[in-house]
């Protein structure tokens, strides 16, 4: 059998899956598939079929090969590389970002799995809301830019008042990245750095 042919064969078992979307970009109010949606069911599926897929990286292209395990024959699925400018964040988490997000294109495209359509993008369900001035800031930053500071308000957490504010500042961050992690912490947490502060 070619390797087309598994290829074809794994998109058709995949679609039969009951897959679910786990990621959300709340600002434009859709749902999209994670790596971790479908990724190991697509593994799994190349296993039992004879398929093995690998991806590599060069400066200006991304490669996805699929190859046959039987008779060694492959398909290469490419991509451009671009750049990442994450608000505060160091260089090899800019190529962290890239690298997952480019990875995840590349299964998308491969295994033609359809992301969000006319129904995912329609507009978002209008509620009436209190707004206030910080509202909805972290649904404007990027995914990656948000684990960062996820995973900063972790560290954060851990530390005491002093040692947080000294984090905090040594961290660098711009104006709307701070107020994203301020309401990442409880207010426990805020209140140590507060005080430190003053």
């Amino acid at each position: 059998m070619s390797v087309h042919k598994k290829l074809m064969q794994a998109r058709i078992q995949l679609q039969n899956l009951p897959l679910k979307k786990t990621g959300h970009n709340k600002f434009a109010g859709y749902y999209y598939f994670e790596l971790g949606d479908f990724l190991p069911d697509v593994q799994q599926i190349f296993n039992n079929i004879g398929l093995c897929g690998y991806i590599s990286y060069d400066a200006e292209i991304a490669s996805l090969t699929i190859v046959d395990l039987e008779d060694n024959s492959s398909i290469v699925i490419t991509s451009p590389m671009v750049e990442a400018n994450l608000k505060g964040a160091h260089p090899i988490q800019n190529l962290g970002a890239v690298e997952t997000y480019t990875r995840r294109y590349l299964w998308v495209t491969a295994m033609e799995i359809v992301e969000h359509d006319a129904l995912d993008s329609s507009a978002p369900i209008k509620e009436k809301v209190v707004i206030t001035p910080t509202q909805g800031i972290a649904d404007t930053l990027p995914d990656e830019e948000m684990n960062y500071l996820r995973e900063l308000a972790m560290e954060l957490m851990a530390l005491d008042g002093k040692q947080g504010l000294e984090k905090m500042e040594a961290e660098n961050l711009e104006a709307d990245q701070k107020v994203a992690l301020w309401g990442l912490l409880p207010s426990k947490v805020r209140s140590a750095i507060k005080k430190a502060k003053e």
